[in-house]
């Protein structure tokens, strides 16, 4: 019998692509660029996405839009959390969120379960005053 291989993208990831798409779009759109060059994510290991993923299904979804061809770059942020016993802030493990200081179990995540979009590089685009902001 002959096993098949296929290339599966998560219907979770999909949706957040297109989720992304939409903002980095309407980002472009706000400074009339014609294209986008490179978007740059900032993912915790506890937000429930697999960079991995992501980075294989945003060009299925950026495909015939501004941002086809954009590279599509991950930061992974680092999980810290805030004591509750001792009020230390310390880094943890995703798997083991315990005071850094104290060892305590009582602790408040800062970061880590974040998925945030961090930079947008827009080609062709009209220049930004000094005072101006971008607010997505």
């Amino acid at each position: 019998m002959r096993s098949l291989q296929r290339s599966i993208t998560p219907v979770h990831e999909l949706a957040i692509c297109q989720a992304l798409l939409s903002q980095v779009l309407a980002v472009a759109a706000s400074r009339s660029a014609g294209h986008i060059g490179r978007i740059t994510l900032r993912i915790g290991p506890l937000a429930g996405v697999e960079p991995r993923l992501l980075v294989t299904a945003f060009p299925l979804v950026a495909a015939g839009t501004p941002a086809e061809g954009a590279i599509l770059e991950i930061e992974n942020a680092p999980v810290q959390v805030r004591c509750q016993v001792c009020g230390s802030t310390s880094d943890a493990r995703p798997n083991r969120l315990l005071c850094g200081t104290c060892g305590a179990w009582r602790v408040v995540l800062l970061t880590g379960d974040e998925m945030l979009l961090a930079r947008v590089e827009l080609l062709d685009a009209v220049p930004l005053e000094t005072e101006e902001r971008i607010h997505v």
